[in-house]
């Protein structure tokens, strides 16, 4: 799962269809995520000490990962999102519509380094 938290995606399917958003949280079990103002819907709330009004609530509800793009940092439009090595051994998220960087994943390690010789 190559989607993280505060990354930026774009919605691709359902009834928010094109709408961008930050991600909030991710369910890596479920395969599902949280959009900040995506997927809202209304939650009713009984009076209580917390809440003194009571009243509807509305609050964002998770979607499939698959249906979010993440959006490329370079060209600003939605991408697929891959995995390579890096020299040093470490790996690296990156986006296939135009090759940039997207962060690091994971340290550098011994066995994924380029041997030089």
């Amino acid at each position: 799962m190559l989607i993280k938290v505060d990354d930026q995606v774009e919605v691709i399917c359902g009834d928010d269809n094109g709408v961008r958003g930050r991600v909030l949280a991710v369910h890596r079990s479920e395969g599902t995520l949280i959009v900040e103002g995506v997927n809202r819907v209304y939650k009713h709330v009984r009076r209580s000490q917390k809440n003194p009004q009571g009243g509807r609530l509305s609050k964002e509800m998770p979607i499939k990962i698959s249906n979010v793009m993440l959006i490329c940092p370079q060209t600003n439009k939605p991408t697929r999102v891959g995995v390579r090595y890096l020299a040093d051994g470490s790996k690296e998220r990156y986006s296939k519509r135009s090759g940039a960087s997207m962060g690091q994943v994971a340290p550098p390690r011994a066995a994924y380094a380029k041997k030089s010789t």
